[in-house]
């Protein structure tokens, strides 16, 4: 059976329309271009603003947002010029890194800048280093982040090339809906980089999905209500048809919308259950471990003994009854208190410091300085709740780089380690000590403490003894505190001392409590305590620091020294965070003979049961994103975390660099493979043809769009030398013109004709053309949406492969 011709004569003989000419546009065509450009940037900008929401919860004030929507602006302006300058890929991504080093210091980094808007040597470093570490930074940082400490450069380098990307493809692709995929890559990259309880999770979704159906309806609408306006003017009856035809659709896909909206709302608010969100924060480990050296508690003999006259720092604005504090322990493995080793929110999770710390502390403020003399090791003394640590002196950068705190346990470290000559300053808050009155009533708080092992058996029995008459909690733990305090005795185990073991181990604390008399200081009497604490239910921890003594107080300089050096304990209470307990004997309290009077035995009792349950409390504000860890799993490998990381970022930096090359691949792949397999034989052998010129056009050919395939071929011919061309456009002009449809067999020779003359296409071409090829989005300037079109009818004089948008490519 013959198929009817689609035209009365061959393509080449057709005429080209007014708007194939380049002609002025009529204000009915302008309007509607007009709107299509503002349609495209607000439904841009409507969808990146979903990936501003995201954040919301990352970072603790909404200087974000200013960032944020200044890299939004700008990239919705680079992509607006771009399409009406007809860029390509390589000049729009250099007009994009040019925004990003020349803006990026006045919204992303303004204290690095000069009157927060010229950018400064440090602000263009801290721009061109940021592209890749900036992420790790975010993930390592335990959230809500400072704005101030370089994290903004994420937020307006999403926006930023968010922008380019989603408006550039509105504008300028054949499909717009491609523009919904570096919108929905930027969406995703905002929640796998943000925290675990979003901000409006289901505010994003419904925006995101809203306004992508709306731009694309009325995109759709609009285009078809220039076809009503060329058909009503070219004096044809159906005008006013198209038009209803548009807000009928419009109407039921507003009803449509609606509806799925409220069905989403009902159903994430009734029937969906809460689950886990995943984010990368959850799967990357820092990259500082301290449970690879050894517990401080394990070197006090050492300091008390080999530094007692030593100055190993001094503080400056050391407020009264204030302490500092080295290192807090709460793990114990019959051998040694340490950090445990237990994740997320344990007392070994250090991460970067940053300028907002310890953000629900309450108490005074204070400013304390620190100046380094003999102290050695990782561990950096601090003052109360610290807000923001300082640097000064030769190695201030590299400590300022190195340093980590510990939100749930007050305390930090330097990988790079102290040396003499180092200074830092810290802003804190000192806490104000609760009394026993305020705790009369007051429980302990629920926080899940690391998994003990190796305590002696008798530690128990002494402790269900020494809290046999207390009720209250505070009474429990003053009770014990006493016992110790009052019934032991005080040595060092020095020269002049009586015989005093150091160490805290099984054995060690056996002793203390087997002997006729209990003999120690303050690291058996801490380790103890804590010992006894944890058997009795309370979530306890030893502290190693520095306070002042009687001879200290009153002096405007405090030095640490081994003589003054501390170990105590700290039990946490709800509401009231970790108080202080103090169960060393005075160091006056000394046995003059190791024969006298034995301490009286505490009176016989039985055990006392263990600790009602208590209702689970929220943690302190102190200990972000803490996750819930098995107890009984162990951690893996710390390096596969840092492996992965590591290569996470590169991977993430290779695909960043391939994304071009493997977006336009799809892109140009999925148009061919369409036009490859359309549904008539004759569509194929004109897709071939448009396949031809396309590639002609995406290196440079002057193919001016809607000629015919004779004018085309001269020009394809001219600029390639490539004689076959001519008669191809012939041929095609034949297949799709002629009596019958084409042949399964014509079809595959004249793709194969096609690819060949491509290929010599390219061959004749430079290593540098053939790659502006593979990127240039010439090809893709189709007549549903293209942006060339929308801007030739925008501002007349600007004319590239055609005038009219709505006049189809070659065939």
């Amino acid at each position: 059976m013959s198929r009817p011709r689609q035209s009365a004569a061959p393509q080449s003989a057709a005429p080209l329309s007014p708007g194939r000419q380049g002609a002025t546009p009529t204000g009915a065509s302008a309007l509607p271009a007009r709107r299509v450009v503002a349609l495209d940037l607000i439904a841009a900008a409507l969808l990146l603003l979903v990936t501003v929401i995201g954040f919301a919860n990352t970072f603790d004030s909404p200087q974000y947002v200013v960032a944020a929507l200044g890299g939004l602006a700008l990239g919705l302006a680079i992509a607006f010029v771009g399409a009406w300058r007809r860029w390509g890929i390589l000049p729009l991504a250099g007009v994009t890194v040019g925004a990003y080093l020349v803006f990026g210091g006045a919204l992303a980094l303004p204290h690095t800048t000069i009157l927060g808007v010229i950018p400064t040597l440090d602000t263009l470093r801290e721009l061109v280093v940021g592209v890749v570490t900036s992420w790790k930074q975010l993930l390592t940082t335990v959230p809500p982040v400072s704005p101030a400490d370089g994290h903004l450069v994420v937020p307006f380098l999403l926006t930023l090339v968010g922008g380019v990307l989603t408006a550039s493809l509105a504008m300028r692709a054949r499909r717009a809906a491609w523009a919904l995929v570096p919108a929905l890559v930027i969406l995703v990259a905002s929640i796998l980089l943000g925290v675990a309880q979003p901000a409006a999770p289901l505010v994003e979704g419904l925006l995101f999905a809203a306004v992508a159906i709306v731009w694309l309806a009325l995109r759709h609408a609009w285009y078809e209500d220039r076809a009503a306006v060329r058909v009503e003017s070219a004096g044809g009856s159906d005008a006013a048809a198209l038009r209803s035809s548009r807000t009928r659709r419009l109407v039921s896909g507003a009803v449509v919308l609606a509806v799925a909206a409220g069905a989403g709302v009902a159903t994430a608010a009734f029937a969906t259950p809460p689950t886990a969100r995943f984010i990368l924060r959850d799967f990357v480990v820092p990259p500082f471990d301290i449970t690879q050296y050894a517990s401080p508690l394990q070197s006090f003999r050492g300091y008390v003994r080999d530094d007692a006259d030593e100055t190993l720092f001094t503080v400056s604005g050391l407020p009264e009854d204030a302490r500092v504090r080295l290192a807090a322990m709460d793990a114990y493995n019959g051998i040694v208190y340490n950090v445990a080793d237990d994740g997320a929110g344990s007392s070994s999770a250090f991460t970067p410091v940053r300028s907002n710390m310890s953000p629900e502390a309450k108490g005074t403020p204070a400013t304390v300085e620190f100046d380094i003399r003999s102290l050695e090791g990782v561990w950096l003394p601090d003052v109360g709740a610290t807000r923001e640590f300082t640097f000064e002196g030769a190695r201030a950068q590299e400590l300022a780089r190195s340093a980590h705190f510990n939100d749930a346990t007050g305390t930090a470290v330097v990988p790079a380690g102290l040396r003499s000559g180092d200074a830092y300053t810290i802003e804190t808050v000192i806490p104000t000590a609760p009394s026993d009155t305020a705790l009369a009533d007051v429980p302990f708080a629920a926080i899940k403490m690391p998994k003990q092992s190796g305590i002696p058996e008798k530690v128990t029995e002494l402790a269900s003894r020494a809290a046999e008459d207390a009720e209250t909690p505070i009474e429990r733990a003053r009770a014990l505190e006493s016992w110790l305090h009052t019934d032991g005795f005080f040595s060092h185990g020095l020269a002049d001392d009586v015989v005093s073991l150091s160490g805290h181990g099984a054995s060690r604390i056996t002793a203390l409590f087997a002997g006729e008399q209990m003999i120690g200081d303050d690291e058996q009497y801490a380790a103890a305590m804590a010992m006894m604490a944890t058997q009795l239910g309370m979530p306890a921890r030893v502290v190693m620091g520095w306070y002042p003594g009687k001879d200290d107080e009153g002096g405007a300089t405090f030095e640490a020294t081994g003589d003054n050096l501390h170990a105590w304990v700290e039990i946490a209470f709800q509401g009231y965070g970790w108080v202080p307990f103090d169960p060393a004997p005075d160091e006056d309290n000394e046995p003059n003979d190791q024969q006298t009077k034995p301490r009286a035995n505490p009176k016989p009792q039985v055990l006392q049961p263990p600790p009602p349950a208590q209702e689970p409390a929220d943690l302190p504000p102190a200990i972000a994103e803490d996750r819930e860890q098995k107890e009984d799993e162990p951690p893996g490998p710390a390096w596969i975390g840092v492996v992965l990381l590591y290569g996470g970022i590169t991977l993430g930096v290779l695909l960043l660099v391939a994304a071009p090359f493997l977006v336009m691949g799809a892109v140009k792949g999925a148009r061919r493979a369409r036009r490859r397999s359309a549904a008539r034989t004759a569509d194929r052998i004109s897709g071939g043809w448009d396949e031809l010129v396309d590639s002609a056009v995406d290196l440079r050919a002057p193919v001016e769009r809607g000629a015919t395939r004779s004018e085309s071929a001269l020009v394809v011919e001219e600029r390639f030398t490539e004689p076959r061309v001519t008669a191809l456009a012939t041929r095609a002009d034949l297949e799709v013109y002629g009596p019958g449809d084409p042949s399964p067999e014509d079809v595959d020779a004249f793709w194969r004709e096609v690819d060949d003359i491509v290929g010599g296409m390219k061959g004749s071409a430079t290593t540098w053309q053939r790659l502006r090829a593979r990127l240039s989005v010439r090809s893709l300037q189709g007549t549903f949406p293209t942006g060339a079109a929308v801007f030739a009818r925008v501002l007349p004089g600007r004319r590239g492969r055609g005038g009219d948008a709505d006049q189809g490519g070659a065939a």
